[in-house]
């Protein structure tokens, strides 16, 4: 549907950029799409973590489809601009924790998508780059801030400036990639993540999230108040209770679900 799949399984959600003809390239339909998929599981309780991943064998994404916009005026670029905001946006406030499971290209908005996730999941065909300023444009899905944030100033200069591509090795080293694994196995290592995430409490991982979000921006002091703010969130909630005694009684908690934080 419009180039985005959604799947269930349990409490994992995974959303399959699923355009593999174009590369996954995204589309303004595409955009739309996957903006309103993101929407439909952060409203959703039951899921606790979520994979973002890719269909075809050469790319998880190649960015925007400069076909696409190649035909388009000046207005409806400038119009298409909230529609791409909504999907980067849609993948970087969810509430759950999210996995990138990356192969192949991640160019310019692929590379953004999975630098929206919480993790990113690499094989050893992934590469890696923000290359707009070579047709013109700045990175626009969150690039830019949130390559500063994962990388540092010199790091985030170097590939937004030069516009050059990392190979997986690189790009572990460089802090881009948090797990190299075989080719082909990206997606099973990133659900497996979520599988584990999803075992946890959700009150717990969703308050952690949010805490670690709000916290990189901020000095040592105001961030202890978030973790302060996230403890207190869990330390009185139905999750503590059943968590300690699931330890108590050596079972697997039975976790409620909880509401949706947004």
């Amino acid at each position: 549907m419009d180039g985005v799949t959604l799947r269930r399984d349990g409490h994992v959600a995974e959303i399959v950029l699923d355009r593999p003809e174009a590369l996954n390239a995204l589309s303004t339909a595409m955009a739309r799409r996957l903006a309103g998929a993101c929407a439909e599981v952060a409203a959703d309780p039951a899921v606790r973590a979520v994979v973002l991943s890719a269909a075809g064998e050469k790319a998880f994404c190649v960015g925007a489809d400069l076909k696409e916009r190649n035909a388009m005026t000046d207005e409806e670029i400038l119009a298409q601009r909230p529609v791409f905001r909504a999907a980067f946006g849609g993948v970087l406030n969810l509430p759950q924790p999210v996995i990138a499971a990356v192969h192949g290209y991640a160019l310019g908005g692929g590379c953004e998508f999975a630098l929206s996730c919480d993790m990113i999941v690499a094989d050893e065909t992934a590469v890696f780059g923000l290359p707009e300023v070579g047709v013109g444009l700045v990175p626009g899905g969150g690039g830019t801030q949130l390559a500063l944030r994962r990388l540092g100033p010199g790091k985030a200069a170097d590939l937004v400036f030069t516009g050059r591509r990392l190979a997986v090795d690189e790009a572990v080293d460089y802090g881009l990639a948090d797990r190299k694994v075989p080719a082909g196995t990206a997606r099973e290592e990133a659900l497996g993540i979520a599988e584990a995430i999803a075992r946890n409490s959700p009150t717990a991982v969703r308050a952690a999230k949010r805490a670690m979000r709000l916290g990189g921006g901020v000095g040592l002091d105001a961030g202890l108040d978030l973790e302060e703010n996230a403890w207190r969130t869990v330390a009185f909630s139905p999750d503590r209770r059943e968590g300690i005694a699931a330890f108590n009684e050596k079972r697997k908690p039975n976790w409620p679900d909880p509401e949706t934080e947004r």
